[in-house]
């Protein structure tokens, strides 16, 4: 199961162990308690005990701890959530020990997401468990009216525990194969919702009526993969990166891809994060001649060649936009079209630099994204001892001493330059006049319980 844009699919038949307020405050839901010991490695939750799933099942310690596992040992894409999960036991009816191989700071929010979903054992392994999922959520999938891939039909479930939280009699989930198809949905008031792919058909929208409710969730720019210089020995030296950075006008760049919406930064962690400094948003402000200055510095003052890929799947104007500043220094670009190996070709990796939108995750999560040897986007498994003994810090420890390491982190990583980000990327959800809806911080959806009538 995947969780992000899918996330109300899961959201209507699962309960989580934890939930979370749209600012990403945690909240009880199945898990009334939670507490870790002193090792920050067991984590003990207290669990509701008048949950029934819509099978009849009892929700017990014995179902979440079957949950977690079978989470931990599956096939879903977002399976390594657990992958600290050491494991996780049944004290008695209404208790669960998840014990850990580590620390992991993120756990806790990995449990308001598709890690802490909570299905019917009783379900498990049935041969129609695909298209009749059975949890103990607030929605009931009625296989009857769904049309598997093009509409998902849901009714309220009748004996939910939390009523509160249930604001629809039915649910109804639409799935659109391109941005026109959408599009022609929300003109002709046809659903109450979109997430919009990006913000070019932003005023057709308005102009049919509906509210944009924008949020932040992506960043944007170059990542400089190659810091050791196996690729390119020029990307080792922090001058050539740093140059990299002063190059790229940022701000141009919002304005003539972004359309203007966004926030220009040269960060990488959100501003709902410990980490993140004000202070480095303009940290390398758009200055052509200091990137000359650095190149000369490093050695390059003659110039030096960059190979990047290039995707039809992108916005031609960026690869352009990227290849005319760089040349503006003195450094030349060579692309190679990668069609729909894009992703694949750059975390192979066959490229130092690339351009890229990644998401702005919860801390940990986001740190074992992009920063440590293991991360996904760290391709050439560069590891920085400065880097290496912070995540330990931030890992190990939690309130002033964890929210310090992850501000000297990131002012670290900026001023290495790992990245050259230019803007955060507003995205934005609409909705009808007669929805309001609150977004989500870290997700690309806003989460179900947040979307009320309007009247």
């Amino acid at each position: 199961m995947n969780f992000a844009n899918e996330s109300p699919y899961g959201q209507a038949v699962y309960d989580t162990l934890l939930k979370e307020d749209p600012a990403g405050e945690l909240l009880p839901s199945l898990a009334t308690e939670w507490s870790y010991d002193d090792t920050n490695t067991v984590l003990t939750l207290t669990l509701r005990d008048d949950v029934k799933f819509t099978d009849g099942t009892a929700f017990n310690a014995d179902a979440a701890a079957q949950n977690l596992t079978r989470f931990r040992d599956g096939t879903s894409p977002n399976k390594s959530f657990l992958a600290s999960l050491g494991s996780a036991t049944a004290i008695d009816e209404t208790t669960v020990e998840l014990t850990l191989t580590q620390p992991d700071p993120a756990l806790l929010h990995y449990l308001t997401q598709n890690a802490g979903m909570q299905g019917s054992p009783a379900a498990f392994g049935a041969a129609d468990a695909k298209t009749n999922p059975v949890g103990s959520g607030p929605y009931i999938l009625d296989t009857d009216k769904t049309v598997v891939g093009t509409s998902y039909e849901f009714t309220a479930n009748p004996d939910y525990w939390d009523k509160d939280s249930v604001h629809y009699d039915n649910l109804s989930l639409k799935v659109y194969a391109d941005t026109t198809s959408m599009l022609n949905a929300v003109k002709g008031g046809q659903i109450n919702g979109a997430k919009l792919t990006d913000n070019t058909n932003n005023a057709e929208v308005e102009a049919a009526g509906y509210t944009l409710n924008p949020f932040e969730l992506d960043w944007t720019g170059l990542i400089l993969f190659d810091r050791a210089g196996t690729l390119n020995p020029a990307l080792s030296d922090v001058k050539v990166r740093q140059a990299l950075n002063y190059a790229i006008d940022g701000p141009a760049m919002l304005t003539a891809v972004g359309e203007g919406l966004g926030t220009p930064t040269t960060q990488i962690f959100p501003t709902s994060s410990a980490a993140y400094d004000e202070s480095l948003d303009d940290r390398y402000a758009y200055d052509p001649d200091e990137a000359k200055k650095l190149l000369a510095e490093a050695g390059y003052a003659d110039g030096l060649t960059l190979d990047m890929p290039s995707t039809s799947l992108g916005n031609p104007a960026v690869f352009t936009l990227i290849e005319q500043q760089l040349k503006d220094v003195g450094i030349t670009v060579n692309y190679t079209d990668t069609g729909t190996n894009f992703i694949a070709d750059i975390l192979a990796p066959k490229y130092g630099v690339t351009w890229m939108q990644l998401q702005q995750d919860n801390d940990w999560a986001l740190i074992n994204f992009e920063l440590t040897p293991n991360a996904s986007f760290n391709p050439t498994k560069y590891q920085d001892p400065t880097v290496d003994a912070l995540v330990a810090t931030i890992g190990t420890s939690t309130g002033d001493e964890a929210d310090a390491a992850l501000k000297e982190l990131n002012a670290y990583i900026v001023e290495q330059a790992w990245f050259a980000p230019w803007y955060r990327v507003e995205s934005n959800y609409a909705t009808d006049a007669n929805t309001n809806v609150e977004t989500q911080v870290g997700n690309a959806y806003p989460y179900l319980w947040n979307f009320t009538p309007a009247s």
